[in-house]
């Protein structure tokens, strides 16, 4: 019998704080509305790496009727040390109908009240930075009215 492998943990990696823009309504279709958020800077922080969140960037994101988001955010970000890496987090977010509609006001809602995971994806140049392209991230993400935050943890 072969033994099972590891159950996979999970190891901090960084926290994002990405500013945002107001939306941009797209237009419904079949699928849903179309939107986009875009991104207009930040700052980030974690054991191994730290800088800025370039502007630049945006999410893209369809919104089902019944309120499911899928988001597509692609942006820039830019190390303590002047190294540039692109960033691609895609993920889902779903609340209640009450509380989407807080949320798209713009009021403060507590992240337990609502489900918005993401898998960042990085794409560094080579040197200093490759581990990133080494491993799945898992991050969880917090709306507010002019700020994403999100923790990324490392599946080890």
């Amino acid at each position: 019998m072969i033994d099972p492998s590891p159950s996979p943990h999970l190891d901090f990696a960084l926290e994002l704080r990405v500013h945002i823009a107001p939306t941009l309504e797209l237009g419904s279709g079949p699928f849903g509305i179309r939107r986009t958020v875009p991104i207009t800077g930040g700052t980030f922080r974690g054991p191994k790496i730290s800088g800025r969140v370039l502007a630049g960037g945006a999410d893209w994101q369809l919104v089902q009727r019944d309120g499911l988001t899928f988001v597509d955010a692609q942006y820039v970000i830019e190390t303590s040390n002047g190294v540039r890496i692109e960033v691609r987090n895609q993920g889902i977010r779903h609340a209640s109908p009450e509380v989407f509609d807080r949320i798209e006001a713009g009021e403060i809602v507590p992240p337990g009240q609502y489900y918005f995971r993401t898998t960042p994806r990085f794409y560094p140049p080579d040197g200093q930075y490759e581990w990133l392209n080494r491993s799945i991230f898992l991050g969880i993400a917090e709306r507010y009215a002019d700020l994403v935050l999100v923790r990324v943890w490392m599946v080890t």
